[in-house]
């Protein structure tokens, strides 16, 4: 491993949230993307045929996993396929390495890293058993925004007056892309699972100290609600459908489409601190919204990811096609509206792609983990527990392990 100049990257999965990390690529050094894998063929050589139009790495479709982990030219793995395959992905790249007949550097997984804390803990395990370096891809934590403000809040804010004690995070859209996502067994639950594993890492992140370990945090306790407040309602229910698929009915079978949580931690010294999250799947504006912000006793910081500083307007006599070029899930194309200039630059993907690639190539365990996706999992399960008793809940709460979340059950009705 020493010896190794540039790494090939091999992605497991070929949907959007692949298509995010190849563009963000072109910002990558010493890394090139050489492999790809999704149980749709198509998809697979569509993604190679993406990556080497952007000329980041001579991507070819691997026929399997267990091909692409034996390949000589891949030293690491991504995995980003749906939720309730990342178990199986997982084991399915171990086993190779058990049989000797693949070498790897490293793993690095999307959020969440599973869909309750048993499969959490699997993945965990696994990956200890592989022996190899191991990430969490929480792309939030490297969005440029969001890590100079934190650096500058400590250095000047938090060393002269004291620590902050409250941060609040929010991922607001109008839905997901595809029809598993909408499906709680599948996806793990509704809109908690899916987008508040951003934003409950996002809050910790902000209030842990620089340069100290994760655990310098310590979560108390949890309460949290979730409603579907618009896509269970029978016009949008039909619309859902009709756009989804037949197996995605929130008339019989909904999952939540807003969630908020209250998460307490305190620090070393005891000091109360808490963490405020609200994500939504019926947030109606110009398109993805992420927000943050910080307080402390003399300062405060704020982002929010539509606040762009290149807005364009269109008047009521351009008819365009509708799409996703300005903004991840553009829900108008008329009015003025605020533009990304580069999504995978503001969303973190770049960063976060050069800090793992960087990690891996140098041999060192990125900070970002598995064991801080198992940690998010239990605070999410934690949550859903909350929302179902309608109390605060104390942590780790006994029954964690098994918990399945009535809304991946089937059973919540709303």
């Amino acid at each position: 491993m020493a010896t190794k100049k540039t790494l090939g990257v091999g992605f497991i999965g070929s949907g959007f949230i692949t298509r995010f990390h190849i563009k963000s690529w072109v910002a990558v050094r010493d890394a090139d993307i050489l492999g790809f894998w999704s149980p749709n063929r198509n998809h697979s050589e569509e993604a190679a045929s993406m990556a080497r139009a952007l000329h980041v790495g001579e991507a070819r479709a691997f026929t399997s996993i267990e091909d692409m982990v034996a390949a000589p030219e891949i030293d690491c793995i991504w995995i980003c396929g749906p939720n309730h395959m990342r178990l199986d992905n997982m084991e399915r790249i171990v086993n190779v390495l058990r049989s000797g007949k693949g070498i790897l550097i490293g793993i690095a997984c999307e959020k969440p890293i599973a869909r309750n804390v048993a499969e959490a803990k699997r993945m965990v395990e696994l990956v200890e058993q592989a022996g190899v370096l191991h990430g969490y891809l929480e792309d939030q934590l490297f969005s440029p925004g969001m890590d100079r403000g934190k650096t500058i809040v400590w250095a000047r804010g938090a060393s002269l007056t004291g620590r902050p004690y409250l941060a609040r995070a929010a991922e607001e859209h109008s839905g997901p892309h595809m029809p598993w996502f909408w499906q709680g067994e599948l996806q793990g639950g509704g809109v908690l699972n899916d987008m508040m594993c951003h934003s409950v890492e996002v809050g910790r992140y902000l209030l842990t100290q620089p340069g100290t370990p994760r655990q310098s945090i310590r979560p108390v306790k949890v309460s949290a609600q979730i409603a579907c407040l618009k896509w269970s309602r029978p016009e949008y229910a039909r619309k859902l459908q009709e756009t989804m698929g037949s197996e995605v009915d929130y008339r019989q079978t909904p999952s939540e489409d807003f969630a908020r949580a209250t998460i307490h931690y305190v620090d070393e010294q005891g000091t109360p601190l808490i963490v405020e999250t609200t994500t939504s799947w019926s947030y109606v504006g110009a398109g993805l919204r992420l927000s943050m912000e910080l307080l402390g006793p003399e300062y405060s910081l704020s982002m929010n990811s539509l606040d762009s500083g290149l807005r364009l307007f269109f008047s009521r006599k351009v008819h365009g096609q509708a799409g996703e070029d300005l903004v991840e899930k553009q829900n108008a194309e008329q009015g003025l509206m605020p533009v990304i200039g580069s999504e995978t630059a503001e969303y973190g993907y770049e960063a976060e792609n050069r800090y793992f690639v960087q990690c891996f190539l140098e041999g060192k365990q990125p900070q970002e983990n598995f064991y801080d996706g198992l940690e998010v999992t239990e605070l999410l399960m934690t949550a859903y527990m909350s929302a179902e008793q309608e109390r605060v809940i104390q942590f780790r709460p006994s029954g964690l392990d098994t918990f399945i979340p009535a809304v991946a059950r089937g059973a919540w009705k709303g």
